[in-house]
């Protein structure tokens, strides 16, 4: 990949991509995104985690499932999307109501919901933001600690993330043939193998 001067040209050329590749391609991307904010949150104490972000585990799990080709899971990312609109976490009403959705993790992982249910290129995108956001969010935290520990560059850091998005798209772009069709439903053969061979590298925190 040519060297890219900001994290910012980094991001454009994420948006560009997802624009390119198929719906089944956007949802594995957003899968894998929204899988690495949640494992680091469940990695929190248990007391820092948040539990409506928790809680949507199983959706998540759902949505994996859906995008590696099972399309019985259609019915649960539904129902858990659907569980979300009619709860109080949806709201218009700004710094007044429950702010827990807006969570990286939570936010990230109702977007690749979306992404899986429909396709689209921008809910992936706002997936591939929110990790840019999560990385952002915990620099500053780590600013306003007290310690002495040295807080790594912004730049890099956001650059770091952006590259890793690339890789992983790279890496999913190498299955479109078996994606591109994927939310018809893959062989069981099929999704087994798609398991191994991409969820578990996107869902590498390295």
């Amino acid at each position: 990949m040519a060297y890219m001067d900001t994290w910012q040209e980094l991001s454009a050329l994420v948006e560009e991509r997802l624009k390119a590749i198929s719906p089944g391609e956007r949802g594995v991307f957003a899968a894998g995104v929204a899988e690495r904010l949640m494992s680091w949150h469940e990695g929190l104490p248990t007391d820092e985690q948040a539990p409506f972000t928790v809680g949507l585990r199983p959706l998540l799990n759902s949505v994996w499932e859906g995008v590696l080709g099972d399309s019985t899971a259609f019915s649960a990312v539904k129902r858990g999307v659907a569980e979300y609109m009619l709860s109080e976490y949806c709201h218009n009403d700004g710094q007044d109501g429950p702010d827990d959705a807006d969570e990286s993790a939570a936010a990230a992982t109702l977007y690749a919901a979306h992404a899986y249910l429909f396709g689209c290129h921008d809910f992936a995108n706002w997936t591939s933001r929110r990790a840019v956001e999560a990385v952002d969010q915990h620099l500053e935290f780590l600013a306003e600690q007290e310690e002495d520990e040295l807080v790594p560059d912004s730049d890099e850091a956001l650059t770091s993330e952006l590259q890793r998005q690339l890789r992983d798209l790279a890496l999913i772009t190498s299955y479109s043939k078996d994606l591109r069709h994927s939310s018809m439903g893959l062989t069981i053969d099929t999704s087994i193998r798609l398991r191994v061979e991409l969820r578990a590298p996107l869902s590498s925190r390295a």
